[in-house]
């Protein structure tokens, strides 16, 4: 085992993790494997988390600083922003293309679909929106009996505890003013923003401010200061060498626990609950594999000629498997950090600077799913969504992802602003709950690829790339070394 590759060990750690789960529940195990063995995982992204925000504060710090010239710092910045756009509208754009050529919730039987066109016109009637495509089934004498129970249920779900958390969170960003965001940007207390999950824009704010203050004092100054945030940032790197020893047993805790909390004792109840989304979950899975295996290559063949396809998988393979285990990019993002340093040969000035801000604004992964998501929902209660609305969710769905926090299953609530944005209830999101955290898992690992995809595009571009195809497995990454 220790001349296992350290992927490897987190691959077998995962699989481990759902067989264990699977065996527990056909034995009765469930409330063991969730009481002590579950809470492990939850210690494993605690320690990254513990990690991730001192790291990016350090690793913007000492990336800016050591720039050296502002007008560089404006340059890099501009590709960075630009780039990590590109690949949102991509993301987005192939997500619709998927859902429409595919149509998932089409294919759910058509009775269903219809009590879920009632259940949406009653929902509208009470809103106040306006139904346009013409169809009304409450006008159905028919219906009217359906129309009554469907109404009960929807009014039930609707108390569903989770959910209206969601929305809550949700309505208070639709209701902000449209300078909000920017407001949000600056902190009036950065200590405030060390200890809340969803500041990250903030920490990165001081960050940037911060180190481009080093930039405009004089050299024997900013030296002390500089030297003393880079060996602050090593301390925390070798924090994540220490934590990694133990990933694939921290995997193995994770996975049992999320598995076992969907299925209890019942093994019947995951097959039940992915069999009604299957349609959904292939149609998201398929659009994140493209992203994967297809458009990031293909944008790295275009501006990124010396790195090999193999070679890029074989350099990121520690950040992604993780990356799919936690479903946190934020928490990934020290190994990710480490990974294209020095697998990828990606100069340090580079990754402090561009990884750090991918991992907060670059969500690719989770627009592509809300795009599929909304229009599913749309087809699942029979709504024909017109181009002008999709192309909302395409905006709506990257501006709603750049203030996304980098945490399992934040692109939930993300989920309830694109929803309102076409007129659609918001409630629905209740409906992909049961598969959110498996796609999710996959979500992070586009969003981790993508964040190392631009990192080596603005490295070629600034003349900071030294990538060197390892000759042996054995040169490849790993933490255990």
């Amino acid at each position: 085992m220790k001349k296992l590759a350290l992927h490897w060990k987190i691959i077998i750690g995962l699989v481990l993790g759902i067989i264990w789960a699977l065996l527990s529940s056909q034995l009765g195990w469930s409330e063991f494997t969730v009481n002590w063995i579950a809470p492990f995982g939850t210690i494993f992204i605690n320690l990254l988390k513990l990690i991730a925000v001192p790291l990016v504060l350090f690793s913007i710090i000492s990336g800016v600083a050591n720039i050296g010239d502002p007008a560089s710092l404006g340059r890099m910045g501009g590709k960075t922003l630009g780039a990590y756009l590109l690949t949102t509208i991509l993301a987005v754009g192939l997500g619709l293309t998927l859902v429409n050529i595919i149509k998932p919730g089409a294919l759910v039987d058509e009775q269903s679909r219809i009590d879920n066109r009632i259940s949406y016109e009653i929902w509208a009637d009470a809103e106040g929106y306006e139904i346009k495509d013409g169809i009304n089934y409450l006008k159905d004498p028919a219906f009217l009996e359906r129309a009554q129970k469907i109404s009960d249920l929807s009014k039930s779900e609707l108390q569903d505890a989770t959910v209206s958390e969601k929305m809550e969170t949700a309505d208070k960003t639709k209701d902000a003013g449209p300078l909000q965001p920017l407001v949000d940007l600056v902190p009036q207390n950065f200590f405030k923003a060390l200890t809340d999950n969803g500041l990250m824009l903030q920490i990165i704010f001081f960050a940037l401010f911060f180190g481009v203050c080093l930039l405009f004092i004089p050299n024997e100054k900013s030296a002390p200061v500089t030297k003393l945030v880079d060996s602050i940032m090593e301390v925390f790197l070798k924090m994540v060498d220490l934590v990694m020893q133990a990933a694939p047993f921290f995997v193995f805790a994770l996975l049992a626990g999320v598995v076992s909390k969907m299925a209890g004792d019942d093994i019947g109840k995951v097959w039940e609950i992915f069999k009604g989304l299957s349609w959904y979950s292939l149609t998201v899975f398929a659009g994140l594999m493209l992203m994967i295996f297809v458009i990031y290559p293909l944008i790295l063949k275009l501006f990124v000629k010396q790195i090999p396809y193999k070679g890029f998988f074989k350099s990121m393979s520690p950040a992604q498997t993780l990356a799919f285990s936690t479903s946190s990019s934020a928490a990934t993002l020290p190994v990710t950090m480490e990974c294209v340093e020095e697998n990828l040969g990606v100069d340090k000035k580079v990754t402090s600077f561009v990884l750090p801000i991918g991992a907060t604004v670059n969500m690719d992964g989770t627009c592509l799913y809300q795009a599929v998501a909304v229009v599913f929902l749309a087809q699942l209660h029979m709504i024909d969504l017109t181009l002008g609305q999709q192309l909302t969710i395409v905006l709506t769905a990257t501006l709603a992802s750049i203030g996304s926090a980098a945490v399992p299953s934040a692109g939930l609530v993300m989920l309830i602003i694109v929803l309102g944005s076409v007129g659609l209830n918001p409630a629905w999101i209740a409906i992909i709950f049961p598969v959110d955290r498996i796609l999710d898992m996959f979500r992070t690992v586009v969003n981790v690829t993508g964040d190392a995809t631009v990192s080596s595009i603005i490295a070629k571009g600034e003349g900071m790339l030294h990538y060197k195809e390892p000759k042996s497995a054995s040169e490849t990454f790993d933490m255990d070394s």
